[in-house]
């Protein structure tokens, strides 16, 4: 994951950390607005997917519209790289649309694993591993359920309201971090001005 986070564009290199650090699926990423990056970047609002060159509010699960915390090292990464964009596709295409998953997986992923020798997979490893660090850290399960979009599966799963209490959630996502190294910089630009969407408006569009 510390080599996918220094790929050589700006752009793919952000994408990866993103996907690493989150769980969230490619077209949850590549649907992904900057309206919807709340409270200076350290929550993600997923409301909608990237299908093609398409935006779509089908998701994959009822369970897919959730809120998706990262600790502050990774969203000041995403500040840098959004520069004084407010508005728009967090990952546009040069044209503006989302990008293609299978690119993205042809040209990047597939070349560094097999470049270092790795077994090749697809964008779903970046899923695969965000999963494997939050059961390293021994994360509640109702938490990772929430963040990862699966289902309950007791009913003790349904009474527990742990995936809305925002501060634990924040203090998980900042103690366990990402599980590799971050690089320094993912661009040249500064100035994160973007206009703020509390976490409080944003349950009422996941709920």
């Amino acid at each position: 994951m510390a080599e996918f986070a220094r790929v050589k564009h700006a752009k793919y290199r952000m994408l990866l950390i993103r996907a690493a650090s989150t769980g969230c699926r490619i077209g949850e990423l590549l649907g992904l607005e900057i309206k919807d990056l709340l409270d200076d970047f350290t929550t993600v609002r997923v409301i909608q997917q990237a299908k093609g060159t398409k935006l779509t509010t089908e998701l994959k699960t009822v369970n897919s519209v959730r809120l998706v915390d990262v600790c502050p090292e990774v969203a000041a990464l995403l500040r840098e790289f959004l520069g004084r964009r407010t508005s728009g596709l967090v990952f546009p295409s040069s044209a503006g649309k989302p990008l293609s998953p299978s690119n993205i997986r042809n040209r990047v992923i597939h070349p560094l694993l097999q470049e270092k020798g790795l077994p090749v997979g697809g964008n779903h490893i970046f899923r695969r591993f965000r999963m494997t660090w939050l059961r390293e850290n021994s994360v509640p399960g109702d938490i990772e359920r929430f963040w990862l979009c699966r289902a309950n599966r007791t009913v003790g799963d349904d009474y527990s309201m742990l995936k809305k209490n925002e501060k634990f959630r924040k203090q998980i996502a900042d103690k366990i971090g990402v599980g590799f190294q971050l690089p320094d910089s993912v661009s040249s630009s500064v100035v994160p001005n973007v206009p703020k969407t509390t976490v409080a408006e944003a349950e009422q569009v996941v709920a």
